[in-house]
């Protein structure tokens, strides 16, 4: 079919759908700050002294999270603190202030000097003067600055399970000859929160700030020697989130600390139902709006000034004043150029005719005096003005300058040499240079036409097969876009082998290299000699493109531009192929959408480099499930322990088996959890779901949760207070003088004698 003597309009591009994207849920940092100033409650005191001997204590849960204090006749402990301290000595006043607990945080000098009572992920004291700080504040909040020079109350404490004996050694050395309280019970705070919660026989699996431990307790009495230990807690949580955040940004600009870290661990992680198929799914584009969680950090935003309409209106309108006022400076120039030309071609012209009539002598004086050689320079340097005046004319009018040039003089080339002097020869000389350059220009002007002709034939041919095989056209289009993708591929490849020192093509390019900078370099040499005769052979340059792009690359396809290629042929396929969308094309493919390390750093969202509210953004997403996951996997962080599930499987399955007098199913019938790690979104499911299948099909198996985690253990201290094994587990100060700093009793609530 020939082609129409009208061209057929090309269909216009589909316009590409823009995503909308719900809002992101964006929750500020939190971290631990000063709240307010704690003032001393005497009344607690009073009430006590008011109540019957023996029936009033001061319970405090030292705990390695929070400490939490009161008297045992409240409903909840009084004060809740971290178990810090801070001292500083202020140079310019002369004085030293000391913090304890959250007023560590009320001054900025403070912050700096903190220091933890408990060694780090651990419930063990290591510095004993931060401990002793912290009971002096807490004495002191609870009415004791009037006490006369000693505590007079019992204290009933908790200890973390197997407590070291020089930590209880030192503990009642404050407590005793420090404090000079009248007597000190100790217990564990696990068993505290069991015996709170009406527990007497089953099994306590309690997760805490630092460790996890499965303890069974038959008939109220703990059975501390089947006891396993998993050192897992929420420290440790919170510090593997830090470390997988800081890997995750190791640029980040904002402030990251253990603190920041604790409140995401518990505002946001939780235990998945099924880990393994989540994780594999996590990141996925569906519902990743709903799974990432975006922290959102303190930045000053840049302030841009926005300008009114009428403000931009003005601004357009200078520019538009400054440019016609630069054109019309550019033209008066161009117009005070020319007219000096004019001028000096009018002169010429005028010493031209002067030649004419003058003689040998007086034509080298006029000439000398125009620093001219001869006649014939006069002559070019006319001609020279003639053309540059008449191309200023030209452009001024919008015409072509090359159309309007006229085809040199070359007649001399004509003449033979002999019939020539000296200066005729000089001038053929300069007519072949010219006639060079003339030629040269008209062959670029033929092949840019021939190339405009083959660039439309192959236009009118390519219109012509789409219009006649509309399916084989698309075709050779997919095959063409395949092949143009392939070697894109294939030149990203060799840059990235480049970059890397130990890929093939580094190590030739290298050897290319060394092979140039040796004195004797290895290569091809001519019988006879070792004359350096690098570059007679054209190949012997291509060791340079070696070196710069590497081996195996082709000339061509270095300079083509493969993008703008590829570019045509989508466009081409976008406006033919109605099963080919925007989706398909390659800008499409490499979108940030499509990149699995975008949705991990920065969520179903496009990234914005030049905003300081993203930049200072931490998205949480794996991290959800995977932080809470090493309680059950401790692998997953390196912990060389069996998992949860695992060790409490053990106790049920292998250490209560056989022993005399025990029933298992009498601990599955109450698998209780306490502490604050213990909070996780499905832990007792989890837990459940593990344990099912190390069990028998009929098993009783019961889980449940402490009332309130975080304070039962405080709550079962002071409900134990004033009970016979209360009194009987009590270490007095006579017995303390009398028997010694290791002195223990063994009680239902607290460690044995090792």
């Amino acid at each position: 079919m020939a082609p129409s003597a009208v061209d057929t309009p090309m269909p216009p591009l589909p316009v590409r759908e823009e995503k909308t994207y719900p809002p992101a849920r964006i929750f500020n940092v939190k971290e631990t700050k000063f709240e307010k100033y704690v003032a001393p409650q005497p009344d607690g005191r009073e009430k006590a002294l008011a109540s019957p001997e023996g029936s009033t204590a001061i319970v405090i849960d030292n705990g390695s999270s929070a400490v939490r204090a009161g008297w045992s006749f409240d409903s909840a402990p009084r004060f809740s603190i971290p178990p810090i301290m801070a001292k500083y000595r202020d140079r310019k006043l002369g004085k030293t202030y000391s913090f304890a607990g959250y007023d560590c945080y009320a001054d900025t000098n403070a912050k700096g000097h903190i220091r933890n009572a408990f060694e780090l992920g651990t419930g063990i004291v290591s510095n004993w003067d931060v401990e002793e700080h912290v009971l002096d504040w807490t004495f002191l909040k609870l009415g004791m600055n009037n006490a006369d020079g000693s505590i007079e109350f019992p204290i009933v404490m908790t200890e973390a399970v197997a407590n070291l004996p020089y930590s209880r050694k030192s503990m009642n050395e404050i407590i005793f000859e420090c404090y000079g309280a009248p007597s000190l019970a100790t217990g564990i705070d696990s068993l505290f929160s069991y015996r709170y919660n009406k527990g007497r026989t089953g099994l306590v699996v309690s997760s805490s700030y630092s460790s996890t431990h499965v303890i069974p307790v038959y008939n109220t009495k703990p059975m501390l020697a089947q006891a396993i230990r998993l050192n897992w807690g929420g420290w440790h949580a919170a510090e593997y989130l830090l470390k997988l955040i800081r890997l995750k940004y190791p640029t980040f600009t904002g402030k990251l600390n253990a603190s920041q870290a604790e409140n995401m661990v518990r505002d946001h992680c939780y235990l998945s139902k099924a880990y393994d198929d989540e994780l594999r799914s996590y990141l996925d584009w569906t519902g990743l709006e709903d799974r990432d969680i975006v922290i959102q950090y303190p930045f000053t935003e840049e302030v841009i000034i926005q300008k009114s309409e009428e403000e931009l209106a003005r601004i357009a309108e200078r520019k538009k004043e400054s440019g016609r006022r630069l054109q019309e400076q550019a033209a008066k120039m161009r117009l005070d150029k020319l007219m000096r030309k004019e001028q000096e071609l009018e002169y010429y012209k005028k010493l031209a005719e002067k030649l004419a009539d003058a003689n040998k002598k007086e034509t080298k004086r006029l000439l000398d005096a125009e620093d001219m050689k001869d006649e014939a320079h006069l002559e070019r340097t006319i001609k020279e003005l003639e053309k540059s005046i008449k191309r200023a004319r030209t452009k001024d009018v919008g015409g072509d300058p090359e159309e309007e040039q006229e085809v040199p003089d070359f007649s001399l080339l004509e003449i033979p040499d002999d019939q020539l002097d000296e200066a005729g020869i000089k001038a053929k000389r300069h007519q072949r240079l010219l006639k060079s350059n003339h030629e040269a220009r008209a062959r670029a002007k033929a092949e840019k036409e021939a190339e405009k002709a083959r660039v439309a034939e192959e236009e009118r041919l390519d219109r012509e097969r789409r219009e006649n095989n509309l399916e084989g056209w698309l075709e050779e289009k997919h095959i063409a876009r395949e092949n143009t993708l392939q070697r894109i591929k294939e030149r990203e490849r060799l840059k990235a082998d480049l970059g890397n020192r130990k890929s093939l093509a580094s190590q030739m390019r290298m050897k290319s290299i060394a092979n140039l900078a040796s004195d004797n370099p290895r290569g091809k040499r001519r019988r006879g000699g070792d004359d350096d005769n690098f570059g007679a052979n054209d190949d012997d340059w291509g060791v340079y493109r070696q070196i710069a792009v590497g081996e195996g690359s082709d000339d061509e396809e270095g300079e083509e531009d493969l993008g703008t290629t590829l570019n045509t042929l989508e466009e081409d396929l976008l406006r033919y192929d109605p099963n080919f969308t925007h989706e398909h094309t390659w800008a499409a493919q490499n979108d940030w959408n499509k990149s699995l390390l975008h949705a991990f750093m920065r969520g179903p969202r496009p990234f914005d480099a030049g905003s300081q509210a993203e930049i200072h953004q931490v998205h949480l997403n794996v991290e959800r499930i995977r932080v809470p996951e090493i309680v059950f996997q401790p692998s997953i962080a390196g912990v060389d322990q069996a998992g949860l599930v695992e060790i409490t499987g053990d106790i049920l399955t292998q250490r209560l088996v056989g022993l005399p007098g025990i029933n298992r199913d009498d601990f599955l019938r109450d698998i209780f959890l306490t502490g604050g790690n213990t909070l996780y979104e499905n832990f007792d499911y989890r837990l459940r779901q593990g344990l099912t299948p190390l069990l028998p099909a009929d098993s009783p198996l019961q889980i449940r949760r402490a009332q309130n985690t975080l304070l039962d253990a405080w709550h079962g201290a002071a409900q134990w207070v004033g009970t016979p094994a209360w009194k009987a587990a009590t270490v007095t100060k006579a017995e303390y003088q009398e028997k010694g700093q290791d002195y223990l009793k063994e009680h239902d609530m607290g460690n044995s004698y090792p």
